[in-house]
């Protein structure tokens, strides 16, 4: 799939997630075969900008093609010209939100709370494509709620408006992430328009991602809490589309390596403090897939340094190589 001028070397891409696709992050799933990844959503609202947290969330990915910043907002003007000094940064693709269903983002009329809204909808993505010589993609839902899915009606704006790349979340902003994903209706969204169209929703396993791909007719997937955890997801996904066959698992020590590797991205890229704290939820999201977990997670969500979220990380492996090798 192209998105402008640039050719993705994957169809699997990682989804923009609010406090979880960080540089560290990112930098993992594309080094097990993400697509493409994106910055975390970042306010419009420039005046924001000078706090720690927006300055993570708009730390580029210098080594990479293409450089993706997702931004969110409300106002034309103020969406177009944080869109311009994203591009003065460095970004190569501009992604707006419209598919954010928090509370506190929809209140200010933003993210999924645009889809209400179609000639604000209009009125954002002329602006914000005029604004910038890079392409322009937008991330929404199927509609507000189920008794107004629009997401045809905007899909159509979007392509009129010179959005070069759609990615659909298969539900409504009222149903938030319960109930099962709308792949039919990404697939009408699909045939309403001409630019590529990328599925998102409910897509944790290679046979699920295949699946989709056919139901949707969608050019590419989008994995968002599917790789939490298991960034290595891509690596799967990757090998069951090309081949129709599961990749080997990971080697322990593969896993052990891939983990101890992203904390010590988290320390160097936040500092000790915020680093430990940061990596408590991704310890967590690792354990769900990890056996005999339970004390090794419970023991290190709560130490409060590196070292020790280190040190723990090392013991359980070294338990799990000893209980493999005595099983042999």
């Amino acid at each position: 799939m192209k998105i402008g001028p640039y050719q993705l070397n994957s169809p699997f891409l990682l989804a923009p997630m609010a406090g979880i696709t960080d540089a560290p992050f990112r930098k993992l799933c594309r080094q097990f075969g993400a697509g493409m990844t994106s910055s975390e959503m970042t306010t419009a609202d420039m005046s924001l900008w000078h706090t720690a947290k927006s300055q993570h969330r708009l730390d580029l990915d210098m080594d990479a093609e293409p450089r993706v910043v997702q931004i969110a907002g409300s106002d034309p003007g103020q969406l177009a010209l944080a869109a311009r000094h994203c591009v003065d940064r460095g970004a190569q693709i501009i992604d707006i939100n419209m598919g954010c269903p928090a509370k506190k983002v929809c209140r200010k009329l933003a993210g999924s709370a645009l889809l209400q809204d179609t000639d604000l909808v209009q009125r954002i993505l002329e602006r914000v494509v005029t604004a910038v010589p890079v392409p322009v993609t937008l991330k929404i839902r199927t509609g507000w709620d189920t008794e107004h899915r629009n997401g045809i009606e905007i899909a159509r704006i979007a392509e009129e408006c010179g959005i070069q790349a759609l990615a659909v979340h298969g539900r409504t902003r009222a149903c938030r992430f319960k109930g099962v994903a709308e792949y039919e209706t990404i697939a009408r969204i699909k045939d309403a328009v001409t630019i590529p169209v990328i599925a998102n929703g409910d897509i944790t396993t290679p046979e699920k991602s295949l699946e989709v791909l056919n139901v949707s007719s969608a050019d590419a997937l989008m994995i968002g809490r599917g790789a939490q955890g298991r960034p290595w997801v891509f690596r799967e996904l990757n090998h069951y589309y090309a081949t129709g066959e599961n990749v080997v698992p990971l080697e322990l020590s593969e896993v052990r390596d891939t983990m101890l590797g992203h904390l010590d991205d988290l320390y160097r890229f936040y500092g000790e403090k915020t680093g430990v704290r940061v990596a408590r939820k991704h310890l967590k999201w690792y354990c769900t897939s990890l056996d005999q977990s339970d004390l090794f997670r419970s023991q290190v969500v709560r130490v409060d340094s590196a070292c020790e979220q280190m040190r723990l990380t090392r013991e359980y492996f070294n338990s799990q190589v000893a209980n493999e090798s005595a099983a042999a």
